[in-house]
């Protein structure tokens, strides 16, 4: 069986869509409001940035963060088969629509990716890959069928898998680094760290599902086969800490947070270029 799907965002062979479906607030993170559907001031003709080696310079920091896990490129060249929203104007609108649901979809598509691809999680298998194989169903259903979609309910279903998959993971980490039950570090979903000083900390096979982990001094922390989906790392400090085997980390997470040359990360996984690198 084959489970290779490109999560790598290829903006060349998109329509600009995160430039133009979504909307965002004016912010730390982004220099001025922008409604949902209207293409940003920078967007060139040819739908990429017209300042994207400044973005953070010109106060666009938020667009540095963001990355759609190949949901531009399918939605452009497959749902919408290659013609753009400026060739067929009466398609914007359901365009705009389609893809946040497919971004959702390959989010999705990339955790069932993730889990599938561990020896831990070889009990649950067989699910995870009907998962896989009915969630890349969705994102090449046709557009009006894919607005249909219950994302929300859907993501529910897939949640249980993933949660499997934590516990599966986080038990494994128990015994292989020998953490006696009461040393286990659980968090409610949604923990307030906004801040916390966790330098050092351990907190291997933690569940920071949801954490708000927002400017948390995480320096040294070690992080190993911790579980962070959805996470908010924003400004998280993350220098010299071990991700290693942290389970639902996304690029976006990573360059949302700060880190240096010391910071151990999955393999899957690329320091930002904005890093401290010495």
């Amino acid at each position: 069986m084959t489970n290779h799907v490109d999560f790598q965002a290829d903006c060349e062979q998109c329509f600009g869509l995160c430039c133009t479906a979504l909307a965002f607030a004016a912010s730390t993170q982004f220099a001025l409001d922008k409604d949902s559907g209207v293409p940003c001031s920078n967007l060139r003709t040819d739908y990429l940035c017209g300042i994207h080696k400044n973005l953070r310079q010109q106060g666009y920091k938020g667009c540095t963060i963001y990355d759609c896990n190949g949901a531009g490129q399918k939605v452009s060249q497959i749902t919408f088969k290659g013609t753009s929203w400026r060739d067929a104007p009466a398609s914007a609108e359901l365009m705009f629509h389609v893809f946040p649901i497919v971004e959702q979809l390959q989010e999705m598509l990339l955790y069932l990716h993730q889990s599938i691809a561990l020896e831990t999680t070889k009990s649950i298998h067989q699910e995870i890959q009907a998962a896989i194989e009915e969630t890349e169903r969705l994102t090449l259903l046709e557009p009006k069928a894919i607005v249909e979609i219950d994302v929300p309910a859907y993501r529910a279903n897939i949640n249980e898998l993933l949660l499997q998959t934590s516990e599966l993971v986080r038990n494994a980490a128990y015994m292989k680094h020998t953490i006696s039950p009461k040393k286990q570090k659980s968090y409610k979903r949604g923990a307030n760290l906004i801040g916390a000083q966790l330098s050092h900390a351990d907190l291997r096979g933690a569940n920071l599902r949801g954490a708000y982990l927002i400017a948390a001094d995480l320096r040294n922390a070690d992080l190993r086969d911790s579980d962070l989906i959805g996470a908010d790392l924003r400004d998280a400090d993350l220098r010299g800490a071990d991700l290693t085997g942290a389970i639902f980390l996304t690029q976006s997470q990573i360059n949302a947070a700060k880190g240096d040359a010391r910071t151990k990360l999955p393999p899957s996984l690329t320091p930002p270029s904005y890093w401290i690198t010495s």
